[in-house]
């Protein structure tokens, strides 16, 4: 390349993107951001405060999403990979040398079973296994079957157990020393955690078990942790990102404080400690999230005296069973892929992808396969841990992972004020904290503000649903509810589905040219069928010929200001039990609901299952 006539030395060599385009300024963006809003109805001058607001989101912690995020923003201190506060990572390497922990879920209680997937998964990638053991899991007498064949040496092996965490700890223990492989090589987790099965079952444990087992691991397994601090509880009840943040550091310090006043040295007790935290498919809130978990933590082990070295997190991310459907589940390794990326973008240690098909019962071998090379592709072929904290430097992480930690912060210091975590699960405080946003998004998706791909947005009424052998029973029952988002519209499906003779249907009346009625037209379909109501299209004088009981008027609101009323009245003449409008409500008689972005949705299908006479 020849250097331009006009350049200097320092000059040359030098390439400067972009560097022929003139500076952006924030204020030609906002007249930009003007532009558009009014094309689309809204005044800017009726904005309060600066133009973007009009495009701000809130989650559900209160936190607003700007649009647009700058240098300005970024008020946080994220210190340095490795060292505190750890925003930025546990570890100064991050993923780059080994990724992170492929621990892959297995529930079925036939031991046999389970220890074929078990040694499929760790031929095909698998780091470690999560078993479950005890009540509704493997029994704890038959561990070794499940683990049959398998190097406990070499794979590390997570136990769930709930309640019967030291017998299946016992079992475990008895099967090394069986097979002669050395203490100080059995890696993995005992998955001890006494407070989940307070918060799941609705009746307290006690600790000092736990403790006891934590001090006899920190002894004598140095590459296995004791106790396991679950957020999970709280994300499945409905809470928030810094609920779950908030109670699984107070569930960390009440492990910190038995484990201390049981006799061990407070950083021997944080070193037998793995967070769990639910990776959902909102990439940015999910890096966030565990980015914030590792800063809160870190200030909670400053303040109890923990030296540096013991002051990282572990944490072992789980791709949220709360946003899982059962309807159709393949757009649930969609869910599950961004939410795998956030989280190891987010820097956890080790993560768990559920099979696509798990909210439906016992995964199959393929719904396995996929689990697993989801992450093996995010790793191997995307190499995503590729990059030390790829999300540091992003304004916008940046200054989200610190209005969460703050929010987070206050809700742990709310809880710790009250008498701790026990405290607050018996009295029911934190049920009704929860309950409060669990009211806000089940609102949210009944109107399908919160959307629901394949269940409340475009369903597809022809899906032959999977068949699975039934999940097991829970195995703690009592507590705080679990619910599953897309669940209410799922219930709505299966009833339409039940009905005798055939799908339900509703007849489309459209007004006006193609071009007028075809985007209500589309609306309207999109809605009706995740309720499981097929439609039918036609003018008002084919609506008698169509057998349908319902009907929905859809045009443009020139035609309705002109005609509603009388379109509706005339369906109702041809035989209409219940008539819709697809628009903005706005007092037409005749017309009994109406349909619009924003619209009750489940209600709305709900009472129209009942008009077309779909029993309950």
């Amino acid at each position: 390349m020849t250097a331009s006539p006009h350049a200097t030395n320092a000059d040359q060599g030098r390439l400067a993107l972009a560097s022929e385009f003139p500076a952006a300024e924030l204020d030609q963006w906002r007249a930009l951001v003007a532009g558009v809003l009014s094309k689309s109805g809204v005044d800017p001058a009726k904005v309060t405060g600066p133009i973007e607001t009009a495009l701000a989101t809130e989650t559900y912690d209160g936190i607003t999403v700007r649009p647009l995020y700058t240098a300005e923003q970024d008020g946080s201190e994220t210190g340095l990979p490795g060292l505190p506060p750890f925003v930025r990572g546990s570890r100064p390497e991050g993923g780059v040398l080994a990724g992170w922990d492929i621990r892959q879920a297995h529930i079925n209680p036939d031991p046999a079973a389970a220890n074929t997937a078990i040694l499929a998964d760790l031929e095909g990638g698998v780091s470690s296994i999560w078993l479950r053991v005890g009540a509704s899991g493997v029994p704890v007498d038959r561990l070794a079957e499940a683990l049959h064949g398998v190097y406990l040496d070499l794979a590390g092996v997570v136990l769930d157990a709930g309640a019967d965490y030291l017998a299946a700890a016992e079992a475990l223990f008895a099967l090394r020393a069986e097979r002669q492989v050395p203490a100080s090589e059995l890696s993995g987790a005992l998955g001890a955690d006494p407070i989940s099965v307070h918060a799941r079952g609705g009746l307290r444990q006690d600790l000092a078990p736990a403790a006891a087992l934590a001090a006899r691991v920190s002894a004598e397994f140095p590459k296995l942790r004791a106790l396991l601090v679950d957020g999970e509880p709280y994300h499945d009840a409905g809470g928030s990102d810094a609920q779950e943040l908030a109670y699984s550091i107070a569930a960390g310090v009440e492990y910190l404080r038995a484990l201390t006043e049981s006799g061990m040295d407070v950083d021997d007790a944080a070193g037998q400690l793995e967070f769990r935290y639910a990776a959902s498919a909102d990439q940015f809130l999910t890096i966030a999230k565990f980015r914030a978990a590792r800063r809160l933590w870190a200030r909670v082990t400053e303040v109890c005296g923990v030296s540096l070295p013991a002051r990282a997190q572990r944490q072992h991310a789980v791709t949220s069973a709360a946003m899982m459907a059962k309807r159709d589940p393949w757009v649930n390794m969609l869910r599950e892929t961004l939410a795998c990326f956030a989280a190891g973008v987010g820097g956890a240690d080790a993560i768990t992808v559920r099979p696509f098909d798990s909210a439906i019962g016992l995964p199959d071998a393929f719904a396995m396969r996929i689990a697993r090379n989801t992450q093996s592709i995010l790793l191997e072929e995307s190499k995503v841990a590729g990059v030390i904290d790829p999300a540091g430097g992003s304004w916008y992480v940046d200054q989200l992972t610190d209005e969460l930690a703050h929010t987070a912060w206050s809700l742990f210091t709310e809880v710790e004020r009250g008498g701790g975590l026990v405290t607050a699960l018996e009295s029911g405080q934190l049920a009704d904290e929860l309950a409060a946003v669990r009211q806000r998004r089940e609102a949210n998706l009944a109107s399908r503000s919160d959307p629901l791909t394949g269940v409340s947005e475009f369903a597809n009424l022809a899906e032959e649903p999977l068949v699975r052998d039934p999940l097991p029973a829970p195995r703690e029952t009592g507590g705080l509810p679990v619910i599953r988002y897309p669940e209410r519209f799922e219930l709505l499906r299966d009833r339409a589905d039940r009905h005798h003779g055939g799908r339900p249907t509703v007849f489309l009346a459209t007004l006006g040219s193609l071009a007028e009625h075809t985007a209500r037209v589309s609306f309207a379909t999109n809605l009706l069928q995740a309720g499981g109501i097929d439609t039918v299209t036609g003018t008002i004088a084919e609506f008698a010929e169509s057998g349908a009981p319902v009907a929905c008027i859809c045009g443009p609101d020139s035609a309705y200001a002109d005609g509603a009323a009388e379109l509706a009245g005339a369906l109702r003449e041809q035989g209409a039990r219940r008539v819709l409008l697809a628009g903005k409500p706005k007092d037409y008689p005749g017309v009994d609901a109406y349909v619009f972005a924003g619209c009750e949705a489940l209600s709305t299908l709900s009472e129209t299952l009942d008009a077309l006479g779909v029993d309950q």
